[in-house]
C-alpha cells in the first residue's frame, strides 16, 4: 500500500514465465522510469533482496523466489517517449517475424537501448510501436552507428535458447565493411585478445592487449577499389567493437570510423558521400532445433552505403 504518493517496499513473487532472466533486467522492466545507475546502487547496497539474502546483479530468478523491492520513487522521463518517426522507422525494418522472434534491420545511428544521455533506443521504439506486445527483448547488441540484423525475442523461453545458442557459438553473424586499402592479400583470420578502458574523457576504447580477452574475427575479400576494400567479417566471439579494432590492428580501419580509424581516409570518403560507419550486420543465421528448420535472415545495404560503393565502381 502507498501512503499518499509515498512508495512503500514490495514484495513479488516471481512465477515460473519469469524464471531464468536476470535480477537487474527484471528491476529494470519493474521499476520503469528509475536509471539504471540507481537500480544497480540499490543492488549493491543490498536494499533488494531475493528470499530475505542479498544477491548480485548477475543473480537469476528462479521460479518460487520472494524479491523484495524497496520504496523507490518511479517517475517517467518526460523525454522517454520514442519521436514518432523512430517508431515509423522501425515498423518499415522488419525483416522476419515468427511467433517467438523478430528481427530488424537496425538503423544506423539508433542505439538499441535509451541510456548515457539517450531517451530512447530501438527496444523503447519497439515496445512504443507494440504497445501490447507481452514481451520484447534485445537478444544481442548492435554499436550505434552499426546497421543490420538484430535479434528480438518475443518470449523468454527463446531468449534463454538464443543465449545459449550465442554462448556455444551457434549463431552466425557475418557484416559487411568498407576498409582502407588493399587487403587482398590478408591476414584474414584475426586472433587478438581486447580489452576495454576509458581515456580521461571518460569515453569508452578498446584495445589489443595481451591481458584481455580472447576475440576472433574472421574476414573475407569481396572487391578492390584501389584505396579500399570491400570485406566480409564473420564473428567468432562477439567483443565490443571486435571488428572495428581488430580490421585496424590489422591495418585497415573502416570507413567513416572516427574513433579507431583513419582520418584522412574519413575525409575523402565524407567527400563523396559518407556520413556514417560503413558496417552493416547483413546476416544471421542459426538452427532452430525445436522447429527443425534453418533461420537464415540478410539485410540490404542501405541506399547511401549503395550509392558509395556505386561511386567507387
Amino acid at each position: 500500500m502507498e501512503n499518499g504518493d509515498r512508495p512503500t517496499v514490495q514484495w513479488v513473487d516471481i512465477e515460473a514465465g519469469q524464471a531464468g532472466q536476470r535480477i537487474d533486467n527484471f528491476l529494470l522492466r519493474v521499476l520503469k522510469g528509475v536509471p539504471k545507475s540507481r537500480i544497480y546502487r540499490l543492488l549493491r547496497k543490498g536494499e533488494v533482496r531475493v528470499n530475505r539474502g542479498r544477491i548480485r546483479a548477475d543473480y537469476r530468478l528462479k521460479a518460487g523466489d520472494q524479491v523484495r523491492i524497496p520504496p523507490v520513487r518511479v517517475t517517467e522521463p518526460r523525454a522517454s517517449n520514442p519521436a514518432q518517426g523512430a517508431i515509423d522507422t522501425l515498423a518499415r525494418s522488419i525483416l522476419y517475424e515468427d511467433e517467438r522472434l523478430l528481427v530488424l534491420d537496425k538503423p544506423s545511428g539508433m542505439a538499441v537501448h535509451g541510456g548515457s544521455g539517450l531517451s530512447y533506443g530501438v527496444i523503447e521504439a519497439l515496445r512504443a510501436l507494440r504497445p501490447d506486445a507481452p514481451y520484447l527483448e534485445l537478444v544481442h547488441r548492435l554499436d550505434r552507428d552499426t546497421s543490420g540484423c538484430l535479434l528480438i525475442a518475443k518470449r523468454r523461453s527463446e531468449l534463454r535458447t538464443l543465449h545459449e545458442l550465442l554462448r556455444r557459438g551457434a549463431v552466425e553473424k557475418r557484416y559487411l565493411l568498407l576498409v582502407r586499402g588493399d587487403w587482398s592479400q590478408g591476414p584474414w583470420k584475426i586472433d587478438a585478445p581486447l580489452r576495454k578502458n576509458q581515456v580521461r574523457s571518460g569515453e569508452r576504447m578498446v584495445r589489443v592487449d595481451d591481458e584481455g580477452r580472447r576475440a576472433l574475427t574472421h574476414f573475407r575479400f569481396l572487391v578492390g577499389y584501389g584505396n579500399a576494400s570491400l570485406m566480409e567479417a564473420e564473428l567468432k566471439t562477439g567483443r565490443t567493437h571486435q571488428i572495428r579494432v581488430h580490421a585496424a590492428h590489422a591495418g585497415h580501419p573502416l570507413a567513416g570510423d572516427d574513433k579507431y580509424g583513419d582520418a584522412a581516409f574519413n575525409r575523402e570518403l565524407r567527400q563523396k558521400g559518407l556520413k556514417r560507419l560503413f558496417l552493416h550486420a547483413h546476416f544471421v543465421a542459426f538452427r532452430d532445433a525445436e522447429r527443425d528448420r534453418e533461420i537464415e535472415v540478410s539485410a540490404p545495404l542501405a541506399p547511401d552505403l549503395r550509392k558509395l560503393i556505386q561511386q567507387l565502381e
